[in-house]
């Protein structure tokens, strides 16, 4: 029975909708909601193929996990029961390593099974475990522990998506182990030279991790040699499939108080411990000296070509799969334990596309950044981290997990009280900076509102959410300006109707430079207007207003209003453009009017223009320049 009626109850209301939308079964006219990567598969890789098709083809209904890992097995359960020897397609092959090398070839047996008819029998097994399921429901829910997962991936600016990722929170329900502690399974594969060698992987590792001997007793080692047999595996099906990939892959697994890493190649997780990074691994690349001296052995080279590449093709040096570069690239995977005492906040696994961009120390800020700024909802922190790789200059696919290991919303423990209270007085010393810089600036008639500014009634600017959903169809999906997080550096129009602020009267202290940086003094953009004085030729042209100086270099006793119109600029470029013409257009005017009148060498005094003296502060205009000597 399910853990407790309403439970229940919601889950036999998806159960009903499935089986409308599916109407079964499916006859051999009707197309298959989801069709197989690969025409064959052997019959170690009947169980895998179909947890994967029931799991994608349940989460596109949203259906809870729970609920998919359980109809997930016990479908696979009922094909795994099941006479397939009527798809089976029998040939002679040759083995998959001698076929590669040319060495001794030796032919074998190898039983196929048709994919295509075995995925119907996988989608009529999953609509009768829901018929029966619905009639009387089995299923009990499990108590999990506090797992959220943020999840995000793009194709950036490659033709083609080549990473997977695996997300099985409740690993005991997909594998229906009864007698073993609370396990979650989280991976990245990044695959290259094709997608096959990341889809493979993907799909079968998890699989091939349960059915080790040692994996009750030594998780570690079970891991790795699921790597091993996952490596060995897809060769094999290379030399039948003529396939030429590889991917590289990271593997975290929690099995209750105890995370085990394990990967092969450049991908990578990082954990997050108090708000500090913490280093788990590192990658596989053939910079390494310990890797280099392992290919050198081996009779390989390392070449610089762009960045260092096994034999001059490959920029990682342990892969699944690439059988041509066997047994440079090699299949041993190493890993890492960790024991978890609740201090960790959360996990970031991803490939290359984001570590080679992104530093730890910011991916953690990102992080922490949305969350404050959106009170601990963690729906879109992998998009935020997948923007800032590809704003950071990634061309490469992007695959981020975030996984949490406690609830974000909640504050982090703390076992040592002696802290805050050595915390007080740096935060009492804050708050009688911000109350001087708040009398300073008493008298302001607009408040400021930057986010670097300080100030007790000051708050950030609300930065741009992202509304992209988490998509997971990545393979024909195009890069969308969705999926990008505009961070404006802006604040809000701060122009009142005058554009102008008001200073204080007194001068004795002069008010803050992080109010006004660049004072301009006429209209929005012109900042650079030359004026007309009595020059030696006895010309007089009206006179211009002088230019007024910023507000830490003036004295004054009655207040001054300086204008700020272009302070804070919130239109477009044009509208601004089109402000600043009319004041450019009658700046030239006069020019054109004096030179007609007194040639071209006039005797109106120059202001200087920041671009032409560089010795000269921006914003700062000469007041007044005059001519001792007739041009």
């Amino acid at each position: 029975m399910a853990g407790s009626a309403n439970e229940e109850k919601t889950f036999k209301r998806f159960l009903e909708l499935f089986l409308r939308e599916m109407r079964p079964p499916l006859q051999e006219d009707v197309p298959l909601p989801m069709r197989p990567l690969s025409d064959l598969i052997s019959e170690d890789e009947v169980e895998g193929e179909c947890l994967d098709l029931c799991l994608q083809h349940l989460c596109k209904y949203n259906c809870p996990f729970s609920l998919a890992a359980a109809l997930a097995r016990g479908t696979a359960d009922s094909i795994l029961q099941s006479d397939l020897s009527v798809y089976h397609l029998n040939k002679s092959v040759e083995d998959g390593t001698d076929m590669l090398t040319r060495k001794c070839p030796y032919t074998e047996q190898q039983t196929d099974i048709d994919s295509v008819k075995l995925a119907r029998l996988i989608y009529n097994k999953l609509c009768e475990t829901c018929c029966h399921w619905l009639k009387e429901f089995p299923y009990r829910r499990r108590h999990l522990p506090y797992y959220e997962t943020s999840i995000h991936a793009i194709k950036n600016m490659r033709r083609k998506m080549e990473d997977k990722h695996v997300v099985i929170p409740d690993f005991n329900t997909l594998f229906n182990l009864q007698d073993q502690e609370e396990q979650a399974f989280f991976a990245v594969f990044d695959g290259h030279g094709g997608v096959d060698a990341a889809i493979y992987a993907a799909n079968h590792l998890h699989v091939n991790l349960v059915r080790q001997e040692m994996f009750s007793q030594d998780p570690v080692k079970a891991l790795c040699h699921s790597f091993k047999v996952t490596d060995e595996r897809f060769i094999k099906k290379a030399s039948r499939e003529k396939l030429r990939c590889g991917t590289t892959g990271v593997v975290t697994f929690l099995r209750g108080h105890t995370l085990y890493v394990a990967w092969l190649g450049d991908s990578q997780v990082m954990m997050v411990k108090r708000g500090q990074p913490v280093e788990l691994m590192k990658p596989h690349k053939p910079d390494r000296e310990d890797e280099k001296k392992r290919i050198e052995a081996l009779g390989g080279c390392v070449i610089w070509f762009g960045t260092w590449r096994v034999n001059g093709s490959l920029s990682v040096s342990r892969a699944i799969g690439d059988s041509e570069h066997k047994p440079y690239i090699c299949g041993d995977a190493d890993y890492t334990t960790f024991d978890l005492d609740g201090s960790e906040d959360y996990l970031i696994l991803a490939c290359d596309g984001f570590y080679d961009t992104v530093n730890p120390e910011e991916a953690v800020r990102v992080v922490s950044d949305h969350l404050q700024e959106n009170n601990g909802d963690t729906a879109m922190v992998a998009h935020k981290l997948v923007a800032s790789a590809r704003d950071a200059g990634s061309s490469d696919n992007i695959t981020v997990i975030v996984v949490f290991l406690r609830d974000p919303r909640l504050p982090p423990p703390s076992d040592e009280p002696e802290d805050e209270q050595e915390v007080e007085p740096v935060e009492d010393a804050g708050e009688e900076e911000e109350e001087e810089v708040e009398s300073l600036q008493s008298e302001l008639v607009c408040q400021d509102g930057g986010a670097e500014n300080g100030g007790k009634n000051r708050s950030g600017w609300p930065l741009q959410q992202c509304s992209a959903p988490a998509d997971l169809a990545y393979e024909d999906r195009m890069d969308s300006f969705t999926d990008r997080t505009s961070l404006s550096i802006m604040g809000p129009d701060l122009r009142a109707e005058t554009g102008c602020f008001r200073l204080p009267a007194s001068s004795s202290l002069p008010p803050t430079r992080t109010v006004t940086p660049d004072v301009i003094y006429s209209g929005a953009g012109a900042a650079w207007r030359p004026y007309q004085e009595d020059g030696p030729s006895g010309y007089r042209q009206k006179p211009q207003p002088k230019p007024r100086l910023p507000s830490y270099m003036q004295t004054t006793s009655d207040g001054q209003l300086l204008e700020v119109a272009a302070l804070f600029p919130q239109e477009g470029r044009r509208k601004r453009r089109l402000e600043v013409m009319p004041l450019r257009r009658e700046s030239q005017r006069l020019i054109r009017r004096a030179r007609e009148s007194h040639g071209p060498l006039s005797c109106f005094p120059s202001v200087p223009c920041p671009l032409r003296s560089p010795e000269r502060k921006p914003g700062i205009a000469s007041p007044h320049v005059t001519h001792s000597k007739r041009v």
